[in-house]
This record gives C-alpha cells, structure tokens and sequence, in this order.
C-alpha cells in the first residue's frame, strides 16, 4: 500500500502525537482563540465585518485561521469560528454582540419552544468545508483543530437568552423539567456531533468540544445532566472518523472545571484540557493515565514582565511532564489586548526549554 508522505507527515506532528500519548521531539503548543484576537492583521481584515458574517466567508475564515500559525509558528491551528455557527445555519434568531456576546431572540424554556431545533444537514454549512480545504492546502503539515461547543454551554445560552452569571433559568429547567432539559441536550448533542463530523470529513485532524459554562454544576449534576450528551458526541465523532479509517483526536476542555475533570476525561475525550486553576500534575492525578493533558498558563498572566512570564511557562512545562501527553496551551482563550511578541516568545520558549528536556 502506498504511503501518502504528506498524510504521514501530518500524522507525525508533535501535536497529534502528543494527543496520542506518544514521545515528542518537544512539547505542542497552540492557543484558544489563538485565531485573531490580539493580531493587528486580524482587526484588520475584520473591520466593518460582523462575526457571524466573518465566519461564512470561506476566504475570510482561511485567512484569520492562518495568521496566528504564520505569526507564532503554533504546532497546530484552530478552526477560526463561533460556537453559535451551527445554531445560526438551521435559523436559531441570534447574533452576537459587541462587547457582550451571543443573544438569542426567544430563549428556550419549555417543550413547545424546541421547535426551534432542526437537525444540521450538511448543506447548511458548506462554507466551513469550503474553508477548510483551504486551509488544508495551505497548512501541509500542520495539524488544523475542527471545534463546537458542548451540549451545556449551548443549553445556557439558548435558554439564557445570552451569556448569564448564575445560569439561573438552565438550572431551573435542568432541575425542573428534567424531560424537557434532556430532549434539549439531545438535540444539542445530535446537532454537535454533525457539525464536528463534517469538519472532519473535510479535514480537520483534531476537534475540541468546548464547554464554557459547565464549570457552574456540581460533580453529580455533570454526571447526571451533561456527561451522557458530551459523550455522546464525542462518541460519535470518534466513530466517525474509524469510518473514515482515521484516528481524530477528541479535546474536552471547560473552564473552572477542576471538580470535574475525572468526569470529563471519562466522557470519552482522548486530551483533556485543563484552565489555570488545578495545576498540570494535579490535573494528571484526576484524569489518570489513560489521557493526555492540555493547558494551562494563565492568560492574565501574560500581560506581566518577561521574567514572571518565562517562569510561569517553565512551571506549566514541568508540571506537565506529570502527563502521559501534554499539549501546551493557555488555561482559557487569549486575551484581545494580549501583546503578539509576548505569543511569540512563549511559543520559542516552550519549543526550547521542552526539546531541551528530550535530550
């Protein structure tokens, strides 16, 4: 059988091998919200363009998606996209504002309102495997991150109406019409699994499933009312690709999740991802051995002299080695005033100081 070397190449990244649990020449790195955000290129391109519009351009996405990889030399790239996307291509009434973030015209708070979920046919959103093929043709070797957000964190926002403090009308329906909050995560999960399965089929080598909000239950309200949707779309997204005869890795990651990453990983993710708040080797003590880590440098701490910088890199490094795999990355999205050259040096470092460490 012959070998395609470009797909070889791909396959031998440091990234995917890290997610792999495999040795590495050094240790991956990439960024949440590594595309755009703080780049000067990024604001430029983006002007005059609503988010939601940016992310059905085919070009435009490319574009955004490949500055931070030409302007970090990241070891992986991520998707440039929202989280709503796939809510908005079957006609969920939303947008996303400024300075305050999706907003949902009629929240979903009883079983009449589901309606407003369909299934996601793959014609819906032909503009992210336009974009993707793309990107694949220019990344070569480079791995590029398909993502969606997590069944919960898009339950918040739909029945919410909009980004919430204290999730107070989703734990109600979560605790008070539990029927109607597992037909929701249903639908949410089956619609997930779709969106993260087309990017697949259109090239992404990894995905991440991105839980923003579920770090506000409880131990046993994860287990109880999210964990069986999160499974199941990464179940079967994995299925997914095994029938593509490809191994996909599936990042799990969630802010303020540190009670539930034992839960997390058992969910079915192959990397677990990790916010600043639970150190890497404690974090490895919770997830156990069977799953690799991702995190998890405090993006606030970005914005101190070099020298904390450096030093904080070097601990997230070292605590990490505590992992069967470890992807470096910050402990949540970077932030837009974020200083580009201080990226840049972190990525150097890490590429240093971990090769350093091989030999």
């Amino acid at each position: 059988m012959t070998v395609d070397p470009a797909a070889a190449a791909l396959a031998d990244s440091a990234f995917l091998r890290a997610c792999r649990r495999e040795a590495v020449p050094h240790t991956p790195v990439w960024f949440m919200r590594q595309a755009g955000r703080s780049l000067p290129e990024y604001r430029r391109v983006r002007d005059g363009v609503p988010m939601l519009a940016a992310c059905r351009t085919p070009d435009l996405v490319a574009e955004i998606t490949m500055q931070p990889v030409r302007r970090y030399g990241v070891d992986a790239a991520i998707l440039f996209s929202d989280i709503v996307v796939p809510l908005k291509a079957i006609g969920v009434d939303l947008d996303i504002k400024a300075g305050v973030g999706p907003v949902v015209a009629r929240p979903i708070r009883s079983a009449a309102q589901l309606d407003q979920l369909r299934e996601l046919e793959p014609d819906d959103v032909g503009f992210i495997v336009e974009a993707i093929g793309l990107l694949t043709a220019q990344l070569g070797a480079t791995p590029l991150i398909g993502f969606a957000g997590a069944p919960f964190t898009l339950a918040s926002y739909l029945v919410e109406g909009g980004p919430s403090r204290n999730h107070e009308h989703t734990k109600a329906l979560m605790y008070g019409a539990p029927d109607v909050w597992d037909e929701l995560m249903r639908r949410l999960a089956a619609m997930q699994a779709t969106w993260l399965a087309i990017q697949v089929s259109a090239g992404a080598s990894a995905v991440q499933l991105f839980d923003s909000w579920v770090g506000a239950l409880p131990a046993d309200d994860y287990a109880r009312y999210v964990m069986p949707h999160s499974a199941a779309v990464l179940r079967a997204v994995g299925e997914h690709a095994a029938s593509l005869g490809r191994a996909v890795p599936r990042i799990h990651f969630g802010v303020g999740t540190g009670e539930l990453l034992s839960l997390m990983g058992e969910a079915g993710a192959d990397v677990v991802g990790v916010d600043f708040r639970v150190p890497l080797d404690e974090a490895a003590r919770r997830v156990g051995p069977s799953r690799a880590l991702q995190g998890n440098l405090d993006p606030a701490v970005l914005f101190a002299p070099w020298d904390v910088v450096a030093a904080r890199t070097r601990a997230a490094l070292a605590a990490g080695r505590a992992a069967p795999g470890h992807v470096f990355n910050l402990g949540h999205g970077v932030i837009p005033e974020t200083d580009p050259e201080v990226l840049t040096r972190v990525v150097e470092l890490v590429h240093e100081e971990s090769a350093a460490a091989q030999g």
